[in-house]
């Protein structure tokens, strides 16, 4: 179906087609005028700015005509370019003009050189320049800078050195100047009131922002103090995310208690570092905590004992942090740290492994064979067992060194059955098979999702019935052919299927 032109006008005006110009329907069979006329005056070509600039070299005779007819004028007789003017017209006649000099000859007595700066010491020059500067003030007015004029008054009455007058108000920081760049009306119109429009201030205070303020434009309605904050107050548990996983009790919770605990660490760290500087052996640094009371030799230390110990190493702490100290190395809370707890909380058990006979002693609780000279420096042993055989454990995998066995506090045992799902993923025997792991975010087949039937421009989700880059790289005997997996998916009726 064509338009009809009556009415493509209207349809033009409205629906230009894309790069048209948009005509109004009223003048759309005007005959169209505008395109062909032209505007203005129509410039006239002249001399190009090149000619100008760079003309062509004119020939001999050309120059030949030229200097004849410029020869007419005054100007060129009397200041001819690049030479001097004949001057023979105005000399008397038979003058030899060459050799003829008019006069007087000048002497030639010093240089310019000797007269800017002359061969003379610095003491010749000044006394020169001061010989007759008197005279030179009253005829020429000749002063040295800052030199004052000497008016020759009364010396009895008057001396040029003397000041006279009221002194100036004068300000280093310039207040004063400060004052004159500030009209007298400026400064009248900072002390007066500003008159502002009550209706225009009340709205800028309710809905216009200010700097460190919250915005409430409802706040004239509530009855409630400036600090009043809304909701109920949520007050933090006494105990965190560590205590509930480690199970631990009421009185054991950890949360709050960073600064105590920093505390100990370090009285714990200094001790360590003490015993290791001092003492070669475990055994040698438990007995002489051991022996720092009366009781001596009992196999255990007590809080008396502790505290000396920690006096005669330099670290004098209160009675409270001592507390603390001897709760955190008494894991059995019996009372007294034994040598297992004292070589898991106050020393380096890692950087001193158990030697032989230091085994022997702490073991068999006897005397130590002193026909070994290694062992001959060891004091005689206590007649009680400092520790069970079995606390003492292989300090790595396959290694003959040995050390005394980790102990756990009760506080920090985690449940048997309690397994993170990190573990079990990275685990080799029994691991959770890949299809199990825990998935998180939006996948990036939507294949839980229908596709739709018309698709936007937009539109980039696959929806699974595009392939992936290994079917790009490895096309199929379908996808060579043509066919692809939308077209497999693709719903079709029983008729097209049958054929």
């Amino acid at each position: 179906l064509m338009t009809p032109p009556e009415a493509k006008k209207f349809f033009n005006f409205r629906y230009p087609p894309a790069g048209a110009e948009r005509v109004f329907y009223g003048r759309a069979n005007d005959p169209q005028i505008a395109p062909s006329l032209t505007h203005g005056i129509r410039s006239k070509i002249s001399t190009a700015a090149k000619v100008l600039i760079n003309p062509q070299p004119i020939t001999t005779f050309q120059q030949k005509m030229k200097d004849k007819k410029e020869s007419v004028y005054f100007s060129n007789q009397r200041a001819p370019l690049g030479k001097s003017h004949d001057q023979t017209p105005g000399l008397p006649k038979g003058l030899d003009i060459l050799n003829t000099t008019f006069g007087t000859a000048v002497i030639r007595e010093l240089t310019a050189r000797e007269v800017v700066n002359p061969p003379k010491s610095y003491q010749e020059v000044f006394e020169e320049g001061q010989a007759g500067h008197d005279l030179y003030i009253v005829s020429h007015n000749d002063y040295y800078a800052g030199e004052a004029k000497h008016r020759k008054y009364n010396p009895s009455s008057f001396h040029r050195f003397n000041l006279y007058g009221i002194p100036t108000p004068h300000f280093n920081d310039g207040r004063n100047m400060a004052k004159t760049l500030h009209w007298l009306h400026e400064l009248q119109m900072k002390r007066g009131a500003k008159v502002v429009s009550k209706r225009v201030d009340d709205f800028k205070e309710k809905f216009q922002h200010k700097l460190g303020r919250i915005l409430d434009p409802i706040a004239e309605t509530m009855n409630v103090p400036p600090d009043h904050t809304f909701g109920a107050c949520l007050r933090p548990e006494e105990y965190g995310a560590g205590d509930l996983i480690h199970r631990r009790l009421p009185g054991e919770y950890l949360r709050g208690k960073d600064r105590q605990r920093a505390l100990v660490a370090a009285v714990r760290h200094h001790l360590k570092k003490v015993n290791y500087q001092n003492f070669d052996t475990l055994l040698a640094a438990f007995r002489h905590y051991d022996k720092a009371s009366s009781k001596k030799g009992d196999g255990a230390i007590d809080k008396a004992e502790l505290r000396e110990a920690c006096d005669q190493a330099s670290v004098h702490i209160d009675e409270k942090l001592l507390d603390q100290l001897f709760e955190y190395c008494d894991v059995d809370n019996d009372g007294l740290i034994n040598y297992l707890e004292f070589a898991n909380f106050l020393n380096w058990k890692d950087k001193t492994p158990l030697k032989e006979y230091e085994e022997r002693v702490i073991i068999k609780g006897g005397k130590p064979d002193c026909a070994n000279p290694a062992e001959a420096n060891v004091e005689e042993s206590e007649p009680a067992l400092l520790i069970k055989p079995e606390d003492i454990v292989l300090k790595e995998p396959g290694s003959s060194e040995k050390t005394l066995r980790t102990l756990l506090r009760p506080s920090d045992k985690v449940s048997n059955h309690y397994k993170t799902t990190s573990s079990e993923i990275s685990a080799v025997v029994g691991a959770v098979p890949s299809t199990c792991y825990p998935i998180y975010g939006v996948p990036t087949i939507r294949s839980d999702i229908p596709a739709p039937q018309i698709r936007r421009i937009s539109d980039r989700t696959n929806y699974g019935e595009e392939g992936d880059a290994y079917s790009l790289l490895h096309p199929t005997i379908f996808g060579q052919k043509g066919l692809f997996e939308r077209d497999f998916f693709k719903t079709r009726s029983k008729k097209e299927v049958q054929h």
